[in-house]
């Protein structure tokens, strides 16, 4: 297993993986990007010396979301292309049996959201900002990412963010239960991750996979079960989509 150019892995020792996501400059979500993440999750997840996995970024962003520059030219192909990358990955990582957690050290938008909403445990930063700004590209949510919204966000804050596509700070995303912890700078950041990822690789892991798969399975089922429908596809962009992402692009 190698890495990509855009998923760095480091060990920090006892089973603890770091996968940096590195598509420069803001972590963008493209097609290639997403699909091989769930391949990245989803090997990572079956190899038994892995105890922890840990999600991180190197830049000032935490991940931007879609790569909007690129989309408002997506032909039908290009359109399902995306969104079976954005239901592949986060239903991997969503389904993840290890423990993951996330720093987050900048803004996680729109489909860089559902990186912290699928982990078991959200340290974010005092600069970070979180929103679901869909609503504002002019799409709706695939399969996957809403579903995974529903079962992770009360509704007040479905409501807020999904929308108006208005964004929050780290405190708001504290008390709606998006993060869990807040840290004050770079390197706090990642000792917090690191102690929170370190606890719950020492959990035992065959008990961990299964209670996670008890309070998740259901959503599990759902996505799984709507991917696999005939109709789990139907042409994402309206004739809102490319206006409405020119707007956002500004």
């Amino acid at each position: 297993m190698t890495d990509s150019d855009w998923l760095i892995q480091h060990s920090h020792g006892d089973g603890i993986v770091e996968i940096k996501l590195a598509r420069a400059p803001v972590n963008a979500l493209s097609a290639e990007f997403l699909m091989d993440f769930a391949k990245l999750i989803k090997d990572l997840g079956e190899d038994p010396a892995v105890c922890a996995l840990l999600l991180t970024s190197p830049f000032k962003v935490f991940s931007a979301g879609l790569d909007l520059k690129v989309a408002r030219d997506f032909d039908d192909a290009g359109q399902r292309a995306a969104v079976q990358g954005l239901n592949e990955a986060f239903l991997a990582l969503y389904a993840c049996p290890k423990p993951v957690v996330t720093a987050v050290n900048g803004a996680a938008i729109a489909g860089g959201l559902f990186f912290v909403l699928c982990s078991d445990v959200r340290v974010a930063q005092v600069k970070s900002k979180f929103g679901l700004a869909e609503v504002q590209a002019g799409v709706d949510f695939p399969i996957a990412p809403l579903e995974i919204a529903r079962a992770t966000l009360n509704p007040n804050i479905q409501r807020r963010l999904m929308l108006t596509g208005q964004t929050i700070g780290p405190i708001a995303a504290r008390n709606f239960n998006i993060v869990d912890i807040i840290a004050d700078d770079a390197e706090d950041l990642l000792g917090y991750a690191l102690k929170e990822a370190r606890t719950l690789a020492d959990l035992p892991p065959k008990s961990f996979a299964a209670i996670k798969h008890q309070l998740r399975g259901e959503t599990i089922a759902k996505i799984k079960a709507a991917m696999a429908s005939e109709d789990s596809f139907q042409q994402w962009f309206t004739d809102e989509t490319v206006p409405a992402m020119t707007r956002v692009i500004g």
